[in-house]
């Protein structure tokens, strides 16, 4: 007997009697149903579920199958039940790398790919310049890059915010949130600000404390990237990647230069770039094709006011095929990044669908290319079916905990909206409280699809396991540690596979969560607001005047 069938009851009585309205304590979140459906989707079958792979068409397949049966209604444009995500999908082949009279080599010293559909990535001699974290930030008075000019030159970035590792005699301390990462931290931002700026590479250098994730993570995807079709692909830098942080160090010192002491300098406002003295080449082929992926919307329409959404949301897609880790294994299941979210999706739809509509509609979307920077939801960010304006709130969930029930629910972004108040209403019902993430320097909040539909403007929610020590039932916030500590060695990695001594009850009572504060919006008129302070408030409110 399995640990998942021991507890069954219990589970079942844990989903049922959280939800303190009498409506939906018949329909009750099924720790085994989101073990069978997470069976299903981490399977060989599905191949890893990488965009434009066959795995792909065997998800959306299957993913349809489950709303059919369900009876909800397409929610894709036109009447469909998929939204087309155009996607460039890259492979960066074998090559010289060469910094100075140095050869780095890919995925030991750097890892490296491109968005960019070309045959080729050639870069001879290009100037390389260490520009502190990259960070342009007027309303913060920061700015790293003192008027540069970065064209033709390879930017080189530290990972996170100014003020991650700054001290109390900083000039960064406290201007971006302290430990809190904002948006500036994210590895896309410096991307995309190099790109802006005219550098033809741009590499981060890592560290596992300000990244949040270790070496092991940052290569896991093996020269492989996508990227949505762009009608100007100049908009991203043909070459970017990451830096191992010793490989850094050593790099800086042949340079002449203390990357240690550059660190700290990077940590005030007067920085100003540094030009290496080493130049960066690389002859790198490419390997590149389009792939048509694409989201999958499912809806119950409401019943008095349809024009207004709550969107519940995960995402279908994990890394596929690739090299083999020391066991043999090529398949990365991705089986609870994010195949648990999406069961949860998918549980949350099921218990919907068996209760009378609600006045407002429900929107299940099931996304693509989160992996690879959340294009799924971006594409539907910039072309919604349902309007950014009309869209009451985003729930998205995206990796929940494995290890039984909580005493707590962890919360991502704490700080942001007002449906924080309704998670610890819905938290309270269940006999639980809302622990704010403890990780914030992972910028989780910037990590996850809702964020795509946050930019503008929707006010949204995210339930993330990962964002700290869960305070377990059983062994407290040490066992949760435990846990934690576990599922990060398998991030992205061919273990985070679906096991049979799961225990579920935790997942649930967090599913059921969003199943209650659905209800309430749902059958409600209020509208979710982002607080005062935060960098979305000002966007909900340009179409304030379309809300009722």
């Amino acid at each position: 007997m399995t640990r998942s069938h021991r507890f069954l009851g219990t589970a079942l009585a844990v989903a049922a009697t959280a939800i303190a309205a009498p409506a939906l304590a018949q329909q009750t979140v099924s720790p085994e149903r989101l073990s069978a459906d997470v069976k299903t989707l981490a399977s060989d079958a599905f191949e890893g579920r990488a965009p434009g792979t066959p795995g792909e068409t065997k998800t959306i397949d299957w993913l349809v199958a489950q709303f059919k049966a369900m009876k909800l209604a397409p929610g894709g444009p036109d009447g469909s039940w998929t939204q087309a995500v155009p996607l460039v999908h890259t492979r960066m082949g074998t090559g010289t790398v060469t910094a100075g009279t140095r050869t780095l080599m890919q995925s030991r010293d750097v890892y490296l790919s491109t968005v960019r559909g070309v045959d080729r990535v050639a870069i001879a001699s290009a100037p390389m310049v260490f520009v502190g974290y990259g960070v342009t930030a007027p309303e913060r008075g920061w700015d790293d890059f003192k008027g540069l000019d970065l064209k033709g030159k390879v930017a080189v970035f530290l990972v996170n915010d100014p003020d991650f590792e700054a001290t109390a005699g900083d000039d960064a301390k406290g201007r971006f949130g302290d430990r809190r990462m904002t948006y500036y931290g994210r590895w896309t931002y410096k991307f995309e600000e190099a790109a802006r700026r005219g550098a033809v590479a741009a590499l981060i250098v890592h560290d596992t404390a300000g990244a949040g994730y270790g070496w092991d993570t940052v290569k896991a995807p093996a020269g492989e990237n996508y990227d949505i079709v762009r009608s100007d692909p100049s908009s991203r830098v043909l070459l970017q990647g990451w830096i191992e942080g010793a490989a850094a160090t050593r790099l800086f010192a042949e340079s002449g230069q203390d990357l240690a002491a550059l660190r700290k300098a990077a940590r005030r406002s007067d920085f100003r770039p540094v030009v290496l003295k080493q130049a960066f080449s690389v002859d790198l082929p490419v390997r590149h094709d389009t792939a048509e992926s694409r989201n999958v919307l499912a809806k119950l329409p409401g019943k008095t006011r349809p024009d207004e959404v709550v969107m519940f949301g995960a995402h279908w897609d994990a890394y596929g095929i690739g090299a083999p880790d020391a066991q043999g294994r090529t398949i990365r299941p991705g089986a609870n990044d994010d195949a648990l979210g999406v069961a949860g999706v998918l549980e949350l739809a099921r218990t919907f669908a068996q209760r009378p509509r609600t006045d407002r509609s429900l929107v299940f979307a099931l996304w693509s290319g989160e992996e690879r920077g959340l294009l799924g939801s971006e594409t539907y960010a910039v072309d919604p079916v349902y309007p950014a304006a009309k869209t009451v709130a985003n729930l998205t969930l995206d990796i929940l905990q494995t290890a039984g029930p909580a005493r707590d629910v962890l919360l991502v972004g704490a700080g942001q909206n007002s449906l924080e108040d309704m998670l610890g209403d819905a938290a309270k019902a269940q006999g639980r409280v809302v622990t704010p993430e403890a990780l914030p320097e992972r910028g989780l909040f910037y990590r996850a699809d809702h964020f795509a539909v946050a930019r503008r403007g929707v006010p949204t929610l995210l339930l993330m396991a990962i964002s700290g020590a869960s305070d377990l039932v059983t062994g407290g916030r040490q066992a949760g540690q435990a846990w934690l500590d576990g599922y990060m060695k398998c991030y992205h990695q061919t273990c985070d596979a679906w096991s049979k001594d799961w225990d579920l009850r935790g997942a649930a009572q967090d599913v059921a969560l969003f199943q209650t504060i659905g209800t309430t919006l749902a059958n409600g008129r209020a509208w979710p607001e982002w607080r005062e302070g935060s960098e979305f408030k000002a966007i909900r409110a340009e179409s304030a005047g379309e809300r009722k």
